[in-house]
């Protein structure tokens, strides 16, 4: 194709799917939970995005007693049709038990519920009402002809006349082939950190619980430390970490990078308005449905919470290191944010990237 940018509605995976692409990048977002499921490099045919190794539905088909194949627990209706980079609004983690009873799923209705979609020459917006939670979520996707860069801009309007305490995370997670043993790369802009409790996968990964630690070289169990900036070597491992971006710079991103492709990827934003990152490494350790132990992935969730967990445990934690655990949505009010995706090819990882709010970006060193 040339140089334009074409919208399309298709088929992912089974899903139900709008698709925007020019020359060099094609996103591909799911009507139902509005996941970016797929930021392909078209030039190498590489999506660096996650794709489960079970059979993706319409999370509004999932029914517990005709899917027990991924899973009984809260979680099951998420992963059922989770792809790529999925919303977490108005939690980053599971419902209370009276919040579960009312309906609330794990990470709140954003990454289940069915978008509107509205198109044009450059780009796809998909927008919707989270009724128990009484918001209204949309995003744009926004790309130009002859750029590696994807646009996003999203807004959360506060439907009620309460401000209200926020979660808001993009879950962004990664996969093979681009995600390899020992082998694929990442630098991010982090400085305190913190590994997460120890009822996250039952204690079973091999760091330590709640041991702080500045990134990127993890407590161990056995007294050793995992280097973060190159993905796990071990042939089974897992766990879920927390750091604050460097509250010196106005913005933040992460960078990952395949030797084997020389595929680069990446976010960037607004350090105030995602000011933490979470990383969640799942290294063939879960062995329940729908996991069963063949799972390989590295989720870079960026947002306004540290860690993952209720809601009452998200306000009573207040703060972390001093900087907030969550984002106020004043009543009957909007909250806009823009960040970037990119996906191109490097010799090398650069050790940074800047932004320039549109399509720039500018790495350093060089490629």
């Amino acid at each position: 194709m040339d140089a334009a940018v074409a919208v399309d509605a298709v088929k992912f995976h089974n899903r139900r799917a709008v698709q925007l692409e020019n020359d060099l990048v094609r996103v591909s977002a799911t009507i139902e939970g509005g996941h970016l499921a797929e930021i392909l490099h078209k030039p190498s045919e590489l999506n660096p995005l996650w794709i489960p190794p079970w059979p993706s539905i319409e999370p509004t088909t999932h029914d517990p007693a005709k899917h027990p194949e991924y899973g009984s627990g809260s979680e099951a209706r998420l992963l059922s049709g989770i792809l790529g980079h999925n919303i977490c609004l108005d939690t980053f983690g599971g419902p209370s038990p009276e919040e579960a009873s009312a309906g609330m799923p794990v990470h709140g209705e954003g990454p289940v519920i069915p978008y509107e979609v509205s198109t044009s020459n450059d780009q796809v917006t998909l927008a919707a009402n989270l009724r128990l939670a009484q918001l209204r979520f949309s995003r744009r996707i926004k790309l130009m002809p002859g750029s590696p860069v994807v646009l996003l801009s999203e807004t959360v309007e506060n439907l009620s006349s309460s401000d209200r305490p926020l979660a808001w995370t993009q879950h962004v997670t990664l996969g093979p082939p681009f995600l390899q043993s020992g082998s694929t790369q990442f630098r991010m802009p982090a400085t305190r950190s913190k590994v997460g409790d120890a009822g996250f996968n039952d204690n079973l990964g091999p760091y330590m619980p709640d041991a702080e630690f500045a990134w990127p070289l993890c407590p161990r169990k056995d007294g050793g430390l995992e280097d973060f900036r190159t993905y796990t070597k071990g042939p089974v491992s897992g766990g879920f970490t927390t750091h604050l971006m460097d509250q010196a710079q106005e913005q933040a991103f992460f960078l990952a990078w395949s030797p084997a492709s020389n595929v680069l990827f990446g976010y960037v934003w607004k350090r105030k308005d995602f000011p933490w990152m979470a990383r969640w490494e799942e290294h063939y350790l879960r062995t329940e449905p729908p996991w069963n132990g063949k799972t390989m992935t590295c989720g870079m969730e960026f947002g306004v919470s540290p860690f993952v967990e209720s809601r009452r445990k998200m306000v009573e934690r207040g703060t972390l290191f001093g900087v907030p655990a969550y984002r106020w949505a004043p009543a009957r009010s909007k909250t806009n944010v823009e960040y970037c995706a990119f996906v191109t090819t490097a010799h090398k990882i650069p050790e940074t990237v800047k932004w320039d709010g549109s399509f720039g970006i500018t790495f350093c060193p060089g490629l």
